[in-house]
């Protein structure tokens, strides 16, 4: 059912489409950490599997309300891996064993998902959707700490 809160209809699909796109986005980074969380092998084996622990942890938190924001907009949210990798703007890409290529592909996706919460926070101010743009403004701001902390471990 639609909601009548204020939000033209097709500006809410507009809306739901870029939490769509981050929701898929968000999938394919979460299995990709997942994975080196799971297959680490390093000298540094404890400190990764942690910290990769605590990244899922928080894009597992950032799917959930991103997909009931999409529902508080009266649309349903995607849940299928097909109609994530229909959309997403990350590649799914190989496993990497090497420590320092496994934080390099972590890092851009984070960078990558930075860019485009950026324009969707812009585009959303402009739909006159204020809890949409404070809502992916701190999804921004949690891929932008998860990156600085990748981008340290490359120091």
């Amino acid at each position: 059912m639609q909601a009548d809160i204020g939000i033209p209809e097709v500006q809410t699909e507009k809306i739901v489409d870029m939490l769509h796109k981050t929701l898929a986005d968000e999938h394919v980074l979460l299995i990709k950490t997942r994975n080196y969380h799971w297959n680490i092998r390093s000298s540094s084996f404890m400190e990764l599997h942690k910290f990769y622990e605590t990244q899922y942890e928080i894009i597992t938190h950032l799917i959930d309300e991103t997909a009931e924001r999409v529902t508080q907009l009266g649309e349903q949210a995607i849940g299928t891996m097909k109609e994530f990798l229909s959309i997403t703007r990350l590649e799914e890409g190989p496993y990497h064993q090497q420590q320092e290529q496994q934080i390099r592909q972590l890092l851009h996706d984070h960078e990558e998902l930075c860019k485009h919460l950026r324009s969707h926070v812009e585009k959303s101010e402009k739909y006159n959707d204020p809890v949409t743009t404070d809502f992916l403004t701190g999804v921004l701001a949690q891929h932008e700490k998860m990156a600085w902390m990748l981008r340290s471990f490359l120091k």
